[in-house]
């Protein structure tokens, strides 16, 4: 996979993120979760995030968290969102936990696209942690929109694989 593919669809966006979590289980990186952050207006790529949590051994470098750290640095500013930086727009291999749910806001991302549930996490053992029963709306009260579900079925997939290869299950 190229860095400089076709991001035109978030399908092919999404595609690129679930090839992240890929690489990041066959060479043993860190957990089955990846994001990345594009410009939402042109679908530039800017950032990409895989998890870290066993490798780095902090709690805290789950795939969004780290994506959006990278993203911050390369537009060299706290927040992804202001007068002279692009929209942005989270990709990420799964709904986001209790955690990464809680950064999305205070990140200024102006889109979240997801493809596994939690539902999906938690069925290998993962704890997602407690969110508001429709967080999704409690985003966009804030002006981020959501695209759920996108390539779903193989984002659930890549889960029960590195399920199925032994992958630790940090928080379960």
């Amino acid at each position: 996979m190229q860095l400089h593919a076709d991001f035109s669809t978030p399908e092919k966006r999404m595609d690129f993120v679930l090839y992240l979590a890929r690489k990041n289980i066959e060479h043993r990186s860190g957990g089955p979760f990846a994001a990345a952050i594009f410009n939402q207006d042109t679908h530039q790529l800017i950032a990409v995030g895989v998890n870290l949590v066993e490798s780095s051994l902090c709690s805290n470098h789950h795939a969004e968290m780290v994506a959006i750290a990278l993203a911050e640095q390369t537009l060299q500013s706290y927040t992804l969102h202001g007068e002279h930086l692009p929209r942005c727009e989270l990709i990420s291999s799964c709904e986001p936990c209790a955690m990464c749910f809680g950064a999305i806001p205070w990140s200024g991302i102006k889109h979240l696209t997801y493809g596994a549930t939690s539902a999906d996490a938690q069925a290998i053992g993962f704890d997602e942690g407690a969110k508001h029963p429709d967080w999704v709306s409690e985003l966009e009260k804030r002006g981020i929109s959501v695209t759920p579900e996108i390539s779903r079925n193989q984002a659930a997939q890549l889960l029960k694989d590195y399920q199925h290869h032994s992958g630790t299950v940090y928080n379960g």
